[in-house]
């Protein structure tokens, strides 16, 4: 069983973690961290609260849109897992802005892990790389996780200086699982949404939702200062052969190939966006510096064998 956090210290069973954005990923992590530490998660929605109890966590309602509602959060925590999307325009994220005062006030913060995007590189037309490559966002939504990047890096150096706290950032792609909503990849070819054409198609990355909880909790305790790690698996596919793959082990129709200029008139502009940029990730720092095992290192072990191990 994975066991982030060793319990048989009192010391561990006394810190608290708290939880910024605790949605799909965010209740898994929770799953690994209860009853080992003290849980606590930021909501802006009041009527979550009682849910949030029923996982063993302790609710607190504020606004990352709001400064005035974060106020009482510094000290509060020892670690904070920020999974909280920035807002939906602009290129900047005022909300990791309002987070990162409030937690300055005062208190022992010791590490903070975000989880971030890797559309923050833009389009290395299939280019194989580790975490040193320079980002390139071509979208406000990826200059958006530039800037949030950039705020908690100057806060990391800040803070780690004055007392001693980790800053640690995870760059992630695609988030798969069957019981995720939004991450199941036979939706889209129940929808029969196109694909591009072999010669035309993309280079895409992947992360099982499970093993993605389990590099947050490893990384609020291992990361190094400022340190950035690609939260990816080992696969290496483009995204009409992955989405083919899908199609035959599940009995589903393949999904119909366009060339670009045809997909362009078909498909949303954002659609088109992650059609347009085409990576490969390395994650060595994942595996040599979190000390992560895979639980899937492919994503035909996490849609084959969706519940083994868990």
């Amino acid at each position: 069983m994975f066991n982030p956090v060793p319990s048989r210290h009192a010391r561990f069973r006394q810190q608290r973690v708290l939880i910024v954005g605790c949605g799909d990923v965010g209740v898994r992590a929770v799953r690994l961290l209860c009853p080992r530490v003290r849980v606590l998660a930021l909501t802006s929605q009041p009527a979550r609260a009682a849910e949030l109890r029923a996982l063993g966590l302790v609710p607190l309602v504020g606004n990352l849109d709001d400064a005035a509602t974060l106020a009482r959060l510094g000290g509060l925590a020892h670690r904070v897992l920020h999974l909280a999307p920035p807002p939906a325009q602009g290129a900047t994220d005022p909300r990791t802005a309002h987070l990162t005062q409030a937690l300055a006030r005062r208190g022992a913060l010791r590490s903070l892990v975000y989880g971030s995007t890797t559309g923050v590189y833009g389009d290395a037309q299939g280019a194989v790389f580790d975490e040193t490559r320079t980002v390139a966002p071509a979208t406000d939504r990826a200059r958006r996780r530039v800037d949030a990047e950039a705020r908690l890096r100057w806060f990391g150096r800040q803070m780690v200086a004055s007392k001693g706290t980790r800053v640690g950032i995870l760059r992630i792609p695609g988030i798969y699982a069957l019981d995720r909503v939004g991450g199941d990849p036979r939706e889209r070819l129940r929808r029969g949404s196109p694909l591009l054409r072999p010669e035309d198609d993309v280079y895409t990355n992947h992360i099982h939702a499970d093993d993605l909880a389990r590099a947050c909790m490893l990384a609020l305790w291992r990361s190094r200062p400022g340190r950035v790690f690609h939260v990816c698996d080992d696969t290496d596919l483009r995204m009409g052969d992955h989405f083919d793959w899908v199609a035959d082990h599940f009995g589903l129709p393949r999904a119909p190939r366009l060339s670009r200029a045809e997909a362009a008139t078909q498909l949303s502009p954002m659609q088109m966006s992650f059609m347009g940029e085409s990576r490969r990730l390395l994650n060595r720092r994942l595996k040599d510096e979190l000390r992560l095992r895979l639980r899937y290192p492919l994503v035909q072990d996490g849609l084959a064998h969706p519940k083994e191990g868990s």
